[in-house]
This record gives C-alpha cells, structure tokens and sequence, in this order.
C-alpha cells in the first residue's frame, strides 16, 4: 500500500498565528473559510485572507505585495518585494508598483517596509477596489450529467489595485512624447480569494486613456521573489519547488497534464539575490507569469487589454495524494463544468441508420451521449445546407430518446495551411494550420455554424491548439511570428467558451480545462489497444490510477475499442461481445468502478440479450453510485498482476462517503486483510461497510483513520465496498 496522507490529519491544526483550537481540514469541508478583505487602521495596508492564505498589499507610498502567507503551515512565500506586474510598451519596459531599498533579499523584515520608496518612474497606486468574484465567461450547466450544482462564479471576494503611469514619465530610456511616455495609461491588477480554498487568481487589465493607440510588447502579470524551498550549493540536477502550485488560462500542450501544460508559469533564477546559497545563482526562486512570446497587440485609444488570469494554490503538504486532492478541489471550482461526466460511445459509422441503430442501443441501456468518432465519415465542415438538414434529423431523434448527440473535427496534423504557415520551428503535430490565417477563421466559424444549425452538443476537437507560432506576415488576423500565439489562443479559447456558454459539451485532448474544456484522456497509450485482451484489462487499471493523482475521474477519458484497433488481431478484438463475454465486463468494472467514463467505438454496445444485460448492469450500477463515483479517488495499491489492486473514492459531503473497489488479476480466490484509510471520507469514529448490496458491518478507527477490511475476491474477480458513516446511520 502506497504511503496515505492521512497521517498528517493531526497536525493541520495550530501552527503559526492560528488559534490553537482543532480545525476543519479545508479538503473535508472548506466552509469555516470565507474570503474577506481586510484594511489596517493607518489605512496604510489592504489583505486578502480566509484563513487558508492571506496575501498582503502596501498602498503607500506605492503599490505592492509585503506579505503572502501559507496559514496551513504557518510560512511565508515572500522574501523580497517585487513590482506587481512588469510591462512593455511601445518597446519601453515599465515596472507597475513596488517599492525599492530592502537591505537583503533573503527575508522580508516589517520593519523594514516602513523605510522602503516607491519608484518614482513606475506606475503608480491610483486607487483601491473591493468586490466579489466575477464568472469569466457564461456557463450552461448540463445537470443531468454531474452529482452537484457547484457554484459560476465559485464565491469570494476581489481586489483591485489601480495604476498609473505618471504624466510625461520616460522611464528605462523612454521617448518624450511617445503614446506610453504621455501618461493616461491604466494598469487595474485584479485580484481574486476564493471560499474554503487556499487559492488566488491574478490578472491584469490595461486601458489606454491616449489619443494613441500603444503596442503592448509583453507582459508579466505576476512577479514574485518566494522563499527557495531547498538551498543547493552546487548545481543540482532538479530542484525542489516552493508549495505553490501555479498553473494559468494560457494552458496548451499538455494532452494528459504535464509540467509543460502551462508555458506561461515560469520558475526562475534571481540574479539580484547575490546572498542565496548557490554560487552560481540559479536558486528557483522567483516566480514569473508571461507569456513565451507576445503577446505583441495594439491596444487602440479608449481601448483596453485584458491578460491571461493565473491561480496560485498554497500546498500545505509534500506528499502526492494530499498535493493531488487539492489541485482537484481547485479544478472542481475554477473549472466546475469538469464535474460533467457524461456516460458517452463513439460511433463508427455515420450512416444515418447506423446512427440511429446506436441511438437506439444507448437508450436501452442508459447511455447518454454519442459522438460520431474520427473515420465515421462525419464532417463538421459541410456546408452542404442539406447534409446539415440530415445532421438535424439526428440529432433530433436522440434528443428524443434523452442522448446527446455530437462530432469529431480535426484541427492539427493536417494540410490545411497557407504558404508561410509555421516557418519557425516544427509544428508540435508535424502540421498545424495558422488560426490567423483565413483558414483558420473560417474553420473556427464554420464549427459554430455546424452546431447553431443542427444542434450537435458536443465537439469533439482533436489536436487543438498546441502553442506553435506562425512567421507569416500576411495572414488577415495576426502580423507575424511575435502575435501569432497569443491570436491563435484567442482563437481557440473563443470557440470554447462560445460552446461553454450554449452547454456544448467539449472532449478535448489538451489542457483547456480553464478555458471551457471538459474532458481530456485519462493517459494512455493508443497502441496498447491492439495487446492481447487480458494484457489491456491490468494496463487500463494501471492507466487510471495513474491519470488520477491530479485529474479527477470526471477530466479525463478511457477508450474501448469494441472493434479491431490499431491491430492485433482476434487476440486483441472484443467483437463479437458476447463471444468475448468475460472480457468486456471486466472492462466495464475496470472503468465504471474508477467513475471513469470510457470512449465505447464501435457500431453496437451489445449484441445479444445477455451482453445488453451485463452493460446496463454496469451503467445502472454507476448510476446508482454515482457521487460517490464521480469523488476523489485515494490511491491505494496500483495493479501489478501480482495480488490485489484497489482504489477508494472518498466523498465527505455525501450520504455515502466512501466506495472501494477490490481487483483480482490472479487465477485463483484471494482473502486476504486490507488496511483502508478512512479520512478522507469524513468518518472519524466508525464507518458502516457493506460489500455490494449485501450486509452492512460497523468498524471502528484507528487513530490513523484506518479500519482492517477483510476481503474475499474470486479469481479473475472484483467486488466493492460502500462505506457511510455509522454514527450518520444511527441518527
């Protein structure tokens, strides 16, 4: 068994300037949290604090942050001031706030802040707002797919900082008389604490109050000097982050979450840090919010831009699991349209009677959407007013049998480009068409089209936007290479939040969750498919419970090729289904178990009365358990094919708080005593466990919060347990 979080329960209680009292851990019930502002009496100071973080602003005799700190574990993140944003105007670089004169840049003295200056060539605090949290774009919540109505906006609280840039400022060699040099331009620094969340968001917006328009070159929009979380004297080869997790909108290429998800988070040396311990300064410890180029865009007189907005989240653990969980709560409420999990097939032919046949299927058994998968001869891009006419009648007849009906676009790796297209560098996906160019607008419109015009709900949008940048210079929609990401961006994420907004459900493989996205894959590798059947069974469990410790099992899609995939052969092939019985249930465990919706391709989900029966026993079971399903997963023992492997979904708000599922790859019964941690769940005294639909049994816990479970599991078996709480039960 994996090492499990909860022993660190006892100690999310008194640290530092908290009150000594015991205290709800924020993951089990966030509520004794609200976010509030708060000014000193001297009116010289302005916070944000929930008793999670508390971020602190100076507002005299400038502008900046003087403190950020984790009240989880009673740290502080700052070590030296910096400005609030740093721009580029007109080729003229501009500090936004901060203030100069502090002695050492290890540490942040208070005393100190009282001797600091303001910058007499930076943008200057103007003003001070206070508000509530503000949606960044319409959402149009699909209930029937999720267990909760999460909050849009998720609740808290606002501050806004108001700069300007003083009249006849030449600043860094600025030219007298140039746009940004006349003063008139508005920097407001947006700031947003959420409730029972230890996260902030951050972003700029810039307004140009000249009679000429100004080129916005770059932009960092968050620039802090945080305390190094290791010091290193000699080079390392990877170095330990600080316990602040970054992440921010302009997030692409990262199909299953890597670290390269977000290019906008950058962990850099401070070279002004000269008493660091590492000779040779290169310490990460300045923490920087921009884009990799650009974004290069004019902003006209009256005019305004409006950066990328970045979330911090405060960790108040090392350890995976507890670092995992939290990075989910902070998807579910930055990202709530993720809690949509849609039980969904893909259907290979898009033949109007094969469609229909597969409508009819999905029904009977429980199904809820369907989208006309990659080779199905679906085409988004018709413009055909008649094939659009038949497109209609389909998606009206699932409609009537309660199926959303969707489709499959290409957008990357493909020849659709102009001459010039991706002229620096290689296309992340060997070809990707410029969303500047002609071509991509049109495309980008036409999608909208397609579904305005025959009421397709989801989109399927395969190689979305990756990053790459475009040199041309004569596309209609961006000038040249400095541009041409953020245009395309602009682009994509315009389509996406225009689909959010008509609750179009959107898979995308790509890191587009803050931006509208639904679902991503799970992680896996296609090729796997065309393996032996018994080999893919321990492979896909392995795939979940590694595509889980940051996803939730709602963010991310599993795929079960019903049909040959990729090859392989008979070995490898689940038709005919009812020949290959055993096998497709094992599946459906596998994936239902994990409350982890797979893609079913193929041109029939069953075949015969009694494989109909095993899937909608398997949907019907999801459906039955499905808040719990849809919960966090605490992993546990990951498969190995080697004895059993096991997962638990911990959902402390509900009825039942807890679901385990017990796997047995071995050819013969296995019992055996399990140790399951029950913290997460909520339960912190006796937990009531019943396998299946059978008899409950009352266990009590340790002060680990485990209880020993014994379990029998047939061979090539699986079983489940339900836990709720006794105390709950005896009420």
């Amino acid at each position: 068994m994996t090492r499990s979080c909860v022993a660190i329960a006892g100690i999310f209680w008194a640290v530092s300037g908290l009150s000594a009292a015991p205290r709800v851990d924020w993951l089990l019930d966030g509520r004794e949290y609200p976010a509030r502002v708060e000014g000193t009496a001297d009116g010289r100071q302005v916070s944000l604090d929930n008793g999670l973080v508390r971020r602190v602003f100076r507002i005299t005799p400038n502008g900046t942050t003087v403190g950020f700190e984790n009240l989880m574990t009673g740290e502080s993140f700052l070590r030296a001031i910096r400005p609030e944003a740093v721009l580029e105007l007109d080729g003229v670089r501009y500090e936004v706030g901060g203030l100069t004169g502090q002695p050492v840049q290890n540490f942040l003295k208070p005393s100190w802040i009282e001797e600091l200056k303001a910058d007499p060539a930076a943008f200057q605090l103007r003003e001070v707002r206070q508000g509530k949290t503000e949606a960044r774009f319409a959402w149009k919540k699909r209930r029937e797919w999720m267990t909760s109505d999460p909050p849009w906006p998720p609740p808290g609280v606002g501050l806004t900082l108001v700069f300007g840039l003083p009249s006849g400022s030449h600043p860094n060699g600025g030219v007298h008389g140039s746009p940004a040099a006349e003063g008139g331009i508005g920097v407001e620094v947006h700031y947003e604490l959420f409730d029972g969340l230890p996260l902030l968001s951050k972003w700029l917006v810039i307004t140009n109050g000249t009679a000429h328009p100004i080129r916005l070159n770059r932009f960092t929009s968050e620039v802090l000097a945080v305390t190094e979380a290791e010091s290193a004297v000699g080079s390392t080869p990877s170095w330990r982050l600080p316990g602040l997790f970054v992440e921010t909108e302009y997030s692409f290429g990262g199909a299953m979450g890597t670290l390269d998800m977000t290019p906008s988070v950058h962990w850099l040396a401070d070279t002004t840090y000269t008493s660091q311990v590492n000779f040779e300064l290169r310490t990460p410890c300045q923490l920087e919010c921009k884009p990799p180029i650009g974004p290069d865009q004019e902003i006209a007189p009256g005019g305004t831009f409006t950066t990328f907005r970045a979330f911090e989240l405060a960790l108040d653990s090392t350890e995976r699991e507890r670092t995992g969980l939290a990075r989910r709560r902070m998807y579910r409420a930055i990202a709530p349209w993720v809690t949509e999990n849609p039980i969904l097939m893909h259907v290979r032919s898009a033949d109007p009677k094969a469609v229909r046949s597969a409508v009819d299927q999905c029904a009977e058994v429980g199904f809820e959407m369907m989208i006309l998968t990659f080779g199905s001869g679906f085409n988004y891009e018709s413009r055909d007013a008649k094939y659009q006419s038949g497109i209609r009648e389909l998606v009206e007849y699932a409609t009537s049998k309660g199926i959303a009906l969707g489709g499959y676009s290409l957008c990357a790796s493909r020849g659709a480009g102009t001459p010039g297209d991706n002229t620096v560098g290689p296309a992340t996906f060997g070809v990707m068409p410029c969303l500047g160019a002609q071509w991509g607008h049109d495309y980008l419109e036409q999608l909208k089209a397609m579904m305005e015009n025959t009421g397709l709900t989801v989109l399927e949008h395969d190689g979305s936007y990756p990053g790459d940048t475009c040199a041309a210079t004569n596309h209609p929609f961006h000038r040249g290479q400095a541009d041409s990401q953020w245009v395309q961006w602009k682009a994509i994420t315009g389509l996406y939040e225009w689909c959010r907004a008509r609750g179009i459900y959107l898979n995308i493989p790509d890191w587009y969750f803050l931006t509208g996205g639904s679902k991503t894959g799970m992680g896996y590798r296609e090729g796997n498919w065309s393996l032996p059947r018994e080999y893919q069974e321990i492979i896909e469990r392995q795939n979940i419970y590694d595509g889980t410790w940051e996803k939730t099992p709602s963010m991310g899609w599993m795929f079960v090729p019903l049909t040959e995939y990729h090859g392989g052969g008979a070995a490898a092939t689940i038709e005919p289904l009812r020949e290959h019985l055993p096998h497709y249930e094992q599946r459906l465990a596998n994936l239902f178990g994990a409350g982890v919706i797979a893609c079913y391709r193929g041109p029939r989900l069953y075949d015969a009365d009694e494989t109909k029966t095993v899937v909608k026993r398997w949907v019907d079971f999801y459906k039955r358990h499905r808040e719990v399903l849809n919960a966090d997963l605490i992993h546990l023992r990951r498969a190995d094919g080697r004895g059993l492997d096991y997962m638990l979904h911990a959902n402390p708000s509900g009825r039942e708080k807890g679901l385990l599922m017990v796997y047995n790859p071995l050819e013969k019964e296995v019992a055996q005593e399990l140790s399951i941690p029950l913290y997460y769940t909520g339960i912190a005294d006796s937990a009531s466990v019943r396998e299946q639909e059978g008899t409950a049994v009352t266990y009590q816990l340790d002060r680990q919060f485990r209880i020993e479970l014994p379990v029998k599991v047939a061979a090539r078996g699986w079983t489940w347990y339900v836990v709720e709480s006794a105390l709950n039960l005896n009420q």
